[in-house]
């Protein structure tokens, strides 16, 4: 069956909603990088990623990395097992380049999810295709 980050790999790159909801914790964090605070709690989570694989074109991984890393928590937060996979995307036009460093539970489940990306001009494009997919799917206020 894999790992929870190869099951995590598949079930994005196939656009499963249902086989990623099954590796988050309940009180899952997402870390993005157009929100200071995190998204937080599986359901939450969950309607952020369905904007996510909507949003995205021509999504896929290109790499990945292991081993531990400290937790968001902070230093009294300890650090946990943790991947970063490496991706590709696009939208709106502009390439991105980003990361997602997963970071597991004893039971091998994702607790905390960080998303980083690059350029400045996909952080923006992200972050405007995102707001208006969680405003349409009634997740964010509309502005």
């Amino acid at each position: 069956m894999g790992t929870t980050a190869d099951r995590f790999k598949v079930a994005v790159e196939a656009k499963e909603l249902d086989a990623v909801e099954e590796l988050f914790t309940e009180d899952v964090r997402l870390y993005s990088p157009v929100k200071f605070t995190p998204f937080e709690g599986r359901p939450m989570v969950l309607g952020l990623f369905g904007v996510l694989l909507r949003t995205f074109e021509d999504f896929r991984y290109v790499g990945e990395l292991t081993g531990s890393a400290q937790t968001a928590a902070g230093p009294d937060g300890g650090s946990a097992d943790s991947t970063v996979l490496i991706f590709r995307a696009t939208v709106n036009g502009k390439e991105i380049h980003g990361i997602d460093l997963l970071q597991f539970d004893e039971a091998g489940r994702i607790k905390e999810f960080t998303v980083m990306v690059r350029p400045q001009s996909a952080v923006h494009a992200l972050g405007e295709a995102v707001l208006a997919g969680l405003v349409e799917d009634g997740l964010a206020p509309q502005t």
